[in-house]
């Protein structure tokens, strides 16, 4: 799903950037990338982790009857392939918008100029392929939501950004609960060209607070992410730091909610507040998620961690989750041998607009239900496989190299001729 358009050469999920224009004397070098334009291949192999979590959730079942409960593909990555995506996502975004150094200007202006069209058309496919019977969640509707709510942050540092990602983990869920009782009623379902235009007045509500991927909860991801591009990312030390950080925050949000709704007395609180639920249906909420939300007789709702309940103490979860995971990708491929073994995933990872958008056509389809694990496994050798072949032939992907054409011509309209264009182009 896992995934998102990004300023560099992007489209949902895709993020990254490749090729470097120079510096203006005394303008610090976007260290996003090194001098040669060398790709950061540590961040497209996590995003190719993210698509191949995000296959595995719509594919793989999601109970084993045998160990009587959820499967492991289902606890490892329901809820965090797709935080990742959105992650990676915010870490394009700042690669396309300065890197450590946040333009400024017309610079800027044009930067967000470009990631508005990329999100305009990112929306557009995401909406369309909605118009599918899809069996399952259509993540790119969301992401055009979460870019176009992204454009007032991307000239911000990163102790600002940080601030802002913190906000939206803590405030926003409260917001989204709140809102359940007074918004319109959800479309339920995939958001489409045709609700949005039937129902817009539920569309847009879901795609914000109360869909699967809500944009505003789900800034914490993005901004996250954003900050994180700000940073030099090929220092290892960095790599450390994110690595650790991430698993420390992860824990932390596990170990707080497992606090709340035990000793403080959130899982009773919420059974006294929800009798019609009783504790197998909290239960399933807690490792399942929502179906479709949470209910709203009480905030102790927001203690759980389950996948897409969009509680604090469940971002803190996919969020740590998806910090570490980049930062132990960026440390891996540090070695050649190791970055030689991942190419195939980061080879996918460079290109998941186009693999994804492949994804939920062929999962429209529902040739998958018979036999599940063969079709997840056929899914992930097809896209390796192609993305190797693409990459090697062609470069970007047919997707993303549509959408960057079109965004990057709205940049250059804006900044006009010279070196600045130059440099947005090269970004």
């Amino acid at each position: 799903m896992t995934m998102a358009p990004h300023m560099a050469q992007h489209a949902a999920p895709h993020t990254a950037a490749q090729g470097s224009a120079p510096a203006r004397p005394g303008e610090p070098r976007d260290r996003s990338r090194t001098g040669r334009g060398k790709r950061l291949v540590g961040v497209d192999a996590a995003r190719g982790l993210a698509l191949v979590g995000m296959v595995a959730v719509h594919t793989l079942p999601v109970y084993d009857a045998e160990a009587q409960r959820a499967t492991l593909s289902w606890s490892l990555f329901s809820g965090h392939a797709s935080a990742l995506f959105a992650l990676l996502a915010g870490v394009g975004l700042a690669f396309g918008s300065g890197g450590p150094a946040p333009r400024t200007g017309r610079a800027l202006t044009a930067a967000r100029c470009a990631t508005a069209v990329r999100a305009l058309l990112l929306g557009l496919v995401g909406l369309s392929l909605s118009l599918l019977p899809l069996p399952v969640a259509n993540i790119l509707p969301y992401y055009a939501t979460l870019f176009l709510l992204a454009l007032p942050f991307l000239g911000l540092r990163i102790r600002h950004l940080l601030t802002a990602a913190a906000a939206a983990m803590l405030l926003t869920p409260f917001l989204m609960q709140l809102a359940l009782d007074v918004l319109p009623p959800d479309v339920h379902g995939n958001p489409s060209l045709r609700t949005l235009a039937a129902h817009p007045e539920a569309v847009l509500p879901q795609l914000l607070l109360t869909g699967t991927y809500p944009a505003l909860p789900w800034l914490a991801f993005l901004l996250t992410g954003l900050a994180i591009g700000r940073m030099d990312l090929r220092e290892v030390e960095v790599q450390v730091r994110l690595m650790l950080s991430g698993a420390g925050l992860a824990v932390l949000g596990w170990g707080a909610s497992a606090l709340a709704l035990g000793p403080l007395g959130g899982y009773d609180a919420i059974a006294a507040a929800t009798p019609q639920y009783g504790t197998d249906r909290i239960d399933e909420v807690i490792v399942y998620g929502p179906d479709p939300e949470l209910p709203t007789t009480t905030l102790w709702w927001l203690t759980v961690p389950g996948p897409h309940t969009n509680t604090p103490f469940a971002i803190a979860l996919s969020l740590g989750a998806a910090v570490a995971a980049l930062g132990l990708f960026l440390l891996l491929t540090r070695a050649p041998a190791l970055a030689a073994v991942l190419r195939p995933l980061t080879a996918a990872g460079a290109m998941t607009f186009t693999l994804y958008t492949a994804h939920l056509v062929f999962m429209a389809q529902r040739l998958h239900t018979g036999a599940p694990v063969a079709w997840f496994w056929a899914q992930i050798a097809t896209a390796l496989v192609l993305a190797l072949l693409w990459r090697g032939l062609f470069g970007q992907g047919p997707l993303e190299r549509a959408v960057a054409t079109v965004s990057r011509a709205a940049g250059r309209a804006v900044l006009g001729r010279g070196p600045a264009a130059a440099r947005a182009d090269g970004a």
